[in-house]
């Protein structure tokens, strides 16, 4: 079925090119919610020797002061990635609050009380509170156990050197600007086709918290009196009781090319939406969100896949994408992978890779209402089902065996996994589509499969199996520690963000209402 970047590998080897697909610029962003012994999500604040989440590169924090995202750096090699995401929590875990720990799963448990999950601060100045008032926005749109939820987001960037080539031999005669938007937007809709790869092979939360249901267990089995799940499930956080939003699925987010698409998401930053207005902005002189809109800013749209560009100070991110073009492309598919002590694991990281190539390589026409209908399907029915035997999703218009799709896309991957190892030595790429082949025969290998058979292995419930598996990582933590040189490193970027923190606040020299109205002035402009 995949043959054209088949047949373009071939073309690049035999030109002695195919080193070209190597050298991708990778990173990670994963969240981690952190929680007392018993499971209850710390109230603490974001501890004080790890910086300030404002300002700091690499330790901040999401939705919740409880929630701590780390990021990592763009490196080449993906050991890299793995090496600097393993540093920072080693870093976390020598300076973490008394009796804290990091949860190991993407759901959370013990959230029985929406409202004892604390908001996160960020201080005192304009972009410290627009940051904070864009959560307590979130919290009346959508509630905060949903914003509590972890995941990992890859962030990769396509080898510089392989855009001419690619040009070339599509007899490109535009500018290269152009095309490299072009074809990052032919990855995002080939990702948007594909994408429930992802929570098939590496989702992790088949199960959650009966407290995180909220009562809403009509269609969940009882693993025990604490415990739902569902048997099939895949990635519980990626079906329509985590990140899918009914609120947000009449909003039509063009992926067909960057104007379409930074216009789409321009227009619901300025179009009211009347559950919002009905929230309104202000009770008193205290925000409740930064305005009325579908959307409040670009962010909030949730989505598997999106293109980015890094931004400079100040500067709004279709903005960025708008005068610079795409820079990488961010998946956010990946559950927190509840066995790997920083959440991602080396195989995966390789696979994604691999995975993101392919879809660069093959064609991708535009998205038409048809085919959206049957992402979104395929999407969802992964997420609740996708170990179903003999499930079938929804391709061109028919139906379609997973299995057999599965099989047909790993082919094609490995295809590209061995070019990126050609000439280094190693076989890592091929190992982890291998890998992915051989759990394709066998579900019970799934991560998702796992995390079930480990919970009745145990005769445990989510909860505390999740925690067995906190406290194991913590265990590995405090006796794998920091170089000295590392931790000294670390605690001088802590020191500095807390200066450069201080530094904006007292930069500041309008009231936050006229900075709010200077902000959301050129969406309205153009």
């Amino acid at each position: 079925m995949y043959t054209v970047a088949k047949n373009l590998i071939k073309k690049l080897i035999v030109a002695g090119d195919e080193n070209l697909l190597q050298g991708g610029l990778k990173g990670v962003e994963k969240e981690s919610l952190r929680v007392k012994q018993d499971g209850s999500v710390a109230l603490t604040g974001h501890p004080t020797a790890w910086g300030s989440p404002l300002t700091h590169p690499s330790i901040t924090t999401d939705y919740s002061e409880a929630l701590t995202e780390l990021v990592t750096p763009a490196f080449a090699d993906p050991l890299q990635v793995s090496e600097y995401l393993t540093n920072l929590h080693r870093y976390l875990y020598e300076n973490m609050l008394p009796g804290e720990l990091l949860w190991s799963a993407s759901m959370p448990c013990a959230v029985g009380d929406d409202q004892a999950i604390p908001i996160a601060e960020y201080g005192s100045s304009n972009i410290g509170r627009m940051k904070h008032v864009y959560r307590v926005g979130l919290d009346y749109r959508y509630g905060r156990r949903m914003q509590a939820i972890a995941g990992v987001h890859f962030n990769y960037s396509v080898p510089q050197d392989l855009w001419a080539v690619l040009q070339e031999e599509e007899d490109d005669a535009g500018s290269l600007r152009d095309f490299i938007d072009e074809k990052y937007f032919g990855l995002i809709r080939n990702f948007r086709r594909t994408g429930w790869l992802v929570p098939f092979l590496f989702g992790n939360s088949p199960a959650v918290c009966k407290s995180f249901l909220g009562g809403r267990t009509t269609r969940f089995k009882e693993f025990d009196n604490g415990t739902h799940y569902l048997p099939f499930a895949t990635s519980l956080r990626m079906s329509d009781i985590g990140y899918k939003n009914k609120n947000q699925s009449a909003l039509e987010v063009s992926y067909n090319d960057l104007d379409s698409y930074v216009s789409s998401l321009r227009r619901a930053i300025r179009t009211p939406y009347p559950e919002y207005e009905a929230i309104g902005v202000k009770d008193g002189d205290e925000y409740l969100q930064l305005n009325t809109n579908v959307l409040q800013i670009e962010n909030e749209y949730y989505s598997f896949v999106r293109p980015k560009r890094t931004t400079e100070s100040g500067e709004k991110p279709s903005a960025a994408l708008r005068d610079r073009g795409v820079e990488y492309v961010e998946i956010r598919a990946l559950d927190v992978n509840a066995f790997s002590p920083v959440g991602v694991t080396l195989d995966q990281l390789h696979f994604l890779e691999a995975f993101l190539l392919f879809n660069l390589l093959e064609p991708s026409p535009a998205l038409s209402d048809a085919e959206q209908h049957e992402i979104e399907y395929n999407e969802l029915t992964v997420a609740l089902r996708g170990r179903q035997p003999g499930l079938e999703l929804q391709h061109k218009q028919s139906p379609k065996l997973l299995s057999t799709w599965v099989a047909e896309i790993l082919d094609a991957v490995r295809e590209v996994a061995t070019a990126l190892d050609a000439g280094t030595g190693r076989t890592a790429f091929t190992d982890s589509v291998d890998k992915q082949r051989i759990a394709l025969a066998n579900y019970e290998l799934l991560p998702s499969a796992a995390m079930l058979d480990g919970m009745s292995r145990a005769k445990l419930p989510f909860a505390k199996y999740a925690m067995a598996l906190s406290q194991d990582h913590q265990k590995y933590f405090s006796q794998n520690g920091l170089s000295d040189e590392i931790r000294s490193r670390l605690e001088d970027v802590a020191a500095q963000s807390l200066n450069e923190q201080q530094q904006l606040e007292s930069a500041d020299q309008v009231s936050f209402d006229e900075f709010l109205a200077s902000y959301f002035a050129d969406y309205y402009s153009t």
